[in-house]
């Protein structure tokens, strides 16, 4: 594949329904735009209900006809051949993930390249840990459980991180025996497709592997209402995870959310402040500040604020911002329009708060793109919109506190759960503030750094359910418990004697 440009002209994106890449069935179409410029890349096939109808049922046909009969062997020969195939593919992958999200290329060569560590992961630990409990009572009975595959997962997956996310669900519903309809973001369709042309290649049986273009207003709700895709993972925005909720309640729909954060950084003034400083400006601006996961709230002890803060605003002058395939860019434009009106919108909402806004340097050469340059808000109150609502950009509250319960309040004083951090060199207090912050995960001394063992996750409005290691089986299994008499136990004898 030659060098991927801005400039260069990309075929259009079809549907990928039971091993065919097909139009929609309405032949509608909508444009995909280039953030970084800000013109179109291509066309995307616009799927509606009965493409979803259609994806659904060949999905539920695989599943219970060729993929549901393979051994287990079979099945993950087919799960590391996928992880494969991505590898061969990196170095193509990567480009057109940074085109299509203005994601600079350094950061997404690493995401795909974590893209098929999911897949060898998944097949490992489904050989290893998808395995039951027994429970013998005396020489009586042995009671013991099974995982069972559920049957067709609806994905629906987010813009920010498309291909890595898209295949850290993929990966464990195809491992455990699931078959997959995938419903990607609209405004990244492009990595997705090269996913779908990567599945196709490594031949799984027809209908296994699944991909609907489109709204979710559209694709995305015909795929939550229907009836025979019992599985719904959805990783993006609060609001929208509670709609699907909602609209997936009457089938009693078994549901994986993924939602909003607004995670705070704790730095104390007895911590490795130059380490701390890395993860700070690390964990809000990689990425473009467009995660989840971002710590997006940065408290730092009175007595170290003004030196720490001053510090922090030289590295902001210093961040690189600039075109996404360029390896020396640090931050990119935000992914669209809407987007990135949305994050000015708080900025303009900072001010009016009093808050002061202090912003990095984009060149006037990307005047065409989506750029909001790496920002922090200082003068903030903890209940201040800004400090309240994701903004889910370049954009960071700073705050200081007095002491250590304080920190906890303010940290906790918030709808959202995700993740958290805390910086201090004593680890007595290290353990107790991590374990007092209301987050599903929590960091010490470290930046986001993932173990794919581990659960990932929030609490409160951050989500329900767990994802990563075997806890992605409570998920994508159904557990079946067997109970076996192991001899003639006794049956009550309803009955066997005549009335008199």
């Amino acid at each position: 594949m030659k060098e991927l440009t801005h400039d260069s002209k990309l075929d259009d994106i079809q549907l990928y329904i039971n091993g065919e890449f097909v139009q929609a069935s309405s032949n509608e179409t909508f444009e995909n735009k280039n953030p970084f410029t800000n013109r179109p890349i291509n066309r995307v096939a616009s799927g509606q209900k009965s493409d979803i109808d259609m994806a659904v049922s060949a999905a539920k046909a695989a599943f219970k006809g060729e993929w549901g009969s393979l051994k287990l062997k079979e099945r993950l020969a087919y799960i590391n051949r996928i992880a494969d195939l991505i590898d061969e593919h990196i170095d193509e992958i990567a480009p057109l993930e940074s085109l299509d999200t203005g994601l600079p290329i350094h950061q997404t060569k690493k995401m795909v390249a974590r893209a098929a560590q999911n897949f060898r992961f998944y097949a490992e630990m489904v050989s290893t840990r998808l395995t039951g409990d027994a429970y013998q009572v005396d020489d009586d009975f042995l009671n013991y459980t099974v995982h069972k595959p559920v049957g067709v997962a609806g994905l629906i997956t987010p813009w920010n991180a498309p291909f890595m996310l898209e295949t850290w669900k993929i990966a464990p519903a195809l491992a455990t025996g699931n078959t997959v309809v995938l419903k990607p973001a609209e405004w990244s369709p492009l990595t997705a497709n090269r996913l779908a042309e990567i599945i196709d290649k490594a031949d799984l049986p027809n209908g296994v592997f699944n991909v609907v273009h489109g709204y979710g207003e559209t694709a995305g709700a015909a795929l939550v209402a229907h009836p025979d895709a019992p599985l719904i993972s959805f990783t993006g925005e609060t609001k929208t995870g509670s709609e699907i909720m909602k609209n997936g309640a009457d089938p009693l729909k078994r549901f994986s959310m993924e939602l909003g954060g607004k995670s705070p950084i704790i730095v104390f003034d007895d911590a490795d402040l130059d380490r701390a400083m890395d993860a700070v400006t690390w964990g809000i601006f990689s990425f473009n500040g467009e995660r989840c996961t971002a710590n997006s709230r940065l408290f730092v002890h009175e007595s170290i604020y003004d030196t720490f803060v001053e510090q922090l605003m030289e590295r902001v002058e210093n961040i690189l911002v600039g075109d996404p395939l360029d390896d020396r860019t640090q931050v990119g434009p935000l992914i669209h329009t809407n987007h990135y009106e949305n994050v000015k919108r708080y900025l303009g909402i900072a001010e009016k708060e009093g808050a002061r806004v202090v912003s990095g340097y984009v060149d006037e050469a990307h005047a065409d793109g989506n750029f909001v340059p790496p920002t922090l808000l200082l003068n903030v109150t903890n209940d201040m919109t800004v400090a309240q609502e994701e903004i889910f950009g370049p954009v960071m509250c700073v705050l200081p506190f007095k002491d250590e319960n304080e920190v906890i309040e303010m940290a906790n004083d918030i709808r959202y759960g995700l993740a958290g951090y805390v910086w201090t060199n004593d680890m007595k207090r290290g353990h107790r503030v991590a374990q007092k912050v209301d987050a599903g995960m929590m960091w010490v001394n470290s930046q986001n750094v993932r173990d794919l063992r581990t659960p990932f996750g929030g609490s409160k409005h951050s989500g329900i359910g767990r994802e990563g290691g075997y806890y992605a089986f409570e998920f994508y299994t159904e557990v079946q418990i067997v109970h076996v008499a192991l001899g003639d136990h006794p049956i009550p004898q309803f009955g066997k004697e005549k009335r008199t």
